[in-house]
């Protein structure tokens, strides 16, 4: 420790949620009122990474302290990851070397990291890296909502990404009742289907899909998900309300078949091996046009406009909910390091968590894979009563469509086709594990 204040640094990786400004403010006070100098470090991991230890800014109490609302970040926010190597350097490790160099220039005596999976990755192997006395903290954030938490608790920026993203949901069910119209729309959530599922719960769209109701571990069939959004379709055609909004979680678009992609969209980004990057699908687009051809080959037309939100989330101003929760994590987490600083704690650093109102740090390690190392992922647990509510609000072909003949008819009509063949033709959609989850 330095002869003079404990400097403590902070920085934000991965990409913006709401409440991050909240975190860094009310960690900043806690930290200065407890006799800390803090820095501030800019773009995340970069400049360290890059060997500079010049970009930073000395956070004090006026400038911190009415920043907890505001979207964004002050310290701005970048991907820029220490772990990676690079097997042609010399020193394949040369990025976390790099890192520890910069972090031991800047005289820093703890360092505080918000952020995802990834950054809370870094943020561990920079401890390890730093020799296992040096106390890291992190405070977890992601509007995706997957990292593992105990007691179910969100992490910050998830409810208000929720919040403004069913109030933009709201407005599109006005627009399709009024314009006659359909709606696809992808929202974030590459791992896990938690916000689409919210904001479509919370907002009562016709239909949220998300990557969980399908088989794990093997890929997701294109014409099995061109299936269900044309049959939810054809049910609402039925019921005589030809329009509605389905929502669809990101991460779908990353368990598709990647012959199926290749088939269906053949200008899809690939790397530089020529494989696809599934990452850069534009999922919604390419549903709405094998949907409309579905549509088109019976003589139909179907309006379909596709929409992606998640940008429009990211930095809205806090709701508060998320301003409560997070002047709670940021105070949490220097709390958590003092415990680690006055050697209370055995380990050296960890996630800072709050459960029922109370600290509950999580250390690193506990909370990873042992496998790859790699943060755990918290999916959509869809035996839950949650996830049986919100399929029971959803208007999509069931296995009681099938079997009861009064409900298939019209619905086979609107497909222009027989009864018997349209159930045997759809059967799949009943056993898709979602589907088996909801009987």
């Amino acid at each position: 420790m330095t002869a003079s204040k404990p400097r403590l640094g902070i920085l934000c990786g991965g990409g913006p949620a709401p409440g991050i400004n909240s975190v860094i403010s009310a960690a900043t006070i806690e930290a200065i009122n407890s006799g800390f100098e803090v820095v501030g470090l800019r773009d995340g991991f970069r400049h360290l990474i890059a060997g500079k230890s010049d970009e930073h800014d000395l956070l004090t109490i006026p400038y911190v302290s009415r920043i907890y609302s505001a979207g964004g970040s002050i310290l701005g926010i970048a991907r820029d990851n220490p772990t990676l190597r690079d097997p042609a350097a010399a020193d394949p490790g040369w990025r976390m070397a790099t890192t520890v160099r910069s972090i031991r220039a800047l005289r820093l005596d703890a360092l505080l990291t918000i952020g995802g999976d990834g950054t809370a990755h870094s943020a561990h192997r920079t401890c390890e890296a730093l020799g296992g006395r040096f106390p890291v903290v992190h405070v977890p954030k992601t509007i995706d909502n997957d990292l593992p938490l105990p007691g179910g608790k969100s992490t910050f920026g998830f409810q208000t990404a929720r919040h403004v993203g069913a109030q933009i949901v709201e407005n599109l069910m006005a627009d399709a009742y009024a314009a006659r119209r359909w709606f696809f729309i992808v929202a974030m959530g590459r791992s896990a289907g938690h916000l689409a599922l919210g904001i479509g719960k919370a907002a009562g769209a016709t239909l949220s899909l998300i990557p969980e109701e399908f088989e794990r571990g093997r890929p997701i069939p294109l014409e099995l998900l061109v299936d269900v959004l044309e049959t939810a379709m054809l049910k609402r055609i039925a019921l005589g309300r030809p329009f509605g909004v389905f929502i669809l979680a990101e991460g779908i678009g990353m368990r598709l078949s990647t012959a199926d992609v290749a088939r269906a969209e053949p200008e899809c980004e690939r790397d530089q091996h020529g494989n696809l990057r599934l990452s850069e699908l534009h999922l919604h687009r390419l549903l709405t046009k094998l949907v409309k051809r579905r549509f088109k080959a019976r003589g139909q037309e179907a309006v379909i406009v596709a929409k992606s939100i998640g940008y429009e989330l990211r930095c809205a101003h806090a709701i508060p909910f998320d301003i409560e929760y997070t002047r709670d994590l940021g105070c949490g987490a220097v709390a958590y390091l003092q415990q680690l600083m006055e050697g209370k704690r055995s380990e050296s650093g960890g996630m800072v968590a709050i459960t029922e109102g109370r600290l509950e740090p999580m250390p690193f390690g506990s909370f990873s894979d042992p496998a790859t190392g790699r943060t755990l992922v918290r999916e959509v647990d869809i035996s839950t009563e949650s996830y049986r509510v919100a399929r029971k609000y959803m208007i999509r072909l069931e296995a009681n469509d099938l079997a009861d003949p009064e409900r298939l008819a019209p619905i086979a009509a609107a497909a222009q086709m027989d009864p018997a063949a349209f159930a045997a033709r759809y059967q799949a959609l009943a056993e898709l594990p979602g589907a088996r989850a909801f009987r």
